[in-house]
């Protein structure tokens, strides 16, 4: 890689046709669905047209890695947003899937060399799950959709600089 002019790389979005892939976690769908329009609405905010996005559904959020990995293998798309709800119950088994989609989603991004917004509610409770996913404000997937653009933008900016 070359060395990078010396200018800052602010946060921005992309000025050119997106693609976009949205994986989404099927379990949970009450609040997966929320975080899936949040996710929507600001793709729309920001230029990207529905048929720009593609939306891939999993059983669940440990699924999410691999379909993030075969989203980005094809090179069809320039970013994965990973959406998913873990809410914490009386077993472990919380953190198994919580921690092993999450190191998973990191591992598919450094693979590919492209953004994969980790959009996974790890809460524990419903009601907590509920608050992050609402559709007013606040919505989680509204801020990973908008941190997958912002990336996109570092990419293609750092590209430039090759």
């Amino acid at each position: 890689m070359n060395a990078l002019s010396s200018s800052d790389i602010e946060l921005g979005v992309p000025e050119r046709p997106l693609r976009i892939a949205i994986a989404c976690a099927e379990f949970n769908r009450f609040i997966t669905d929320q975080l899936l329009e949040g996710a929507r609405d600001a793709l729309r905010r920001h230029g990207a047209a529905d048929t720009q996005v593609t939306v891939a559904w999993v059983p669940g959020a440990y699924e999410l890695p691999l379909a993030a990995d075969r989203l980005l293998a094809g090179g069809a798309c320039d970013a994965v947003i990973a959406l998913g709800a873990v809410i914490r119950g009386g077993t472990p088994h919380f953190d198994y899937v919580a921690g092993e989609c999450s190191r998973g989603l990191m591992d598919v991004g450094l693979k590919h060399g492209r953004p994969v917004s980790f959009g996974v509610l790890t809460t524990d409770t419903v009601e907590q799950a509920l608050a992050r996913a609402a559709v007013d404000e606040g919505n989680k997937g509204f801020d990973v959709a908008l941190c997958a653009l912002n990336m996109i933008h570092l990419d293609d900016r750092v590209r430039d600089d090759e």
